[in-house]
């Protein structure tokens, strides 16, 4: 993963934990919730990603079998 994707994704979950808190604090049911999705959202992207990078790792380890051949 790049770590741009990466910082990406932890900054999403980082800001949906401060708006879960800060609508748990002020009985804000709406933005606690939305902190709870954009938490969600930032670790399935990161999950994806992760996916992506372990797919293309394989595929080049693939690639360099047969390039030593």
């Amino acid at each position: 993963m790049s770590m741009l994707d990466k910082a990406k994704d932890k900054a999403e979950q980082l800001v949906g934990q401060a708006k879960e808190k800060l609508g748990q604090a002020t009985d804000n049911k709406d933005l606690e919730n939305s902190g709870k999705a954009d938490q969600t959202r930032g670790e399935v992207k990161e999950a994806g990603h992760d996916v992506r990078d372990r797919a293309q790792g394989a595929v080049q380890d693939i690639k360099d079998k047969f390039d030593r051949r």
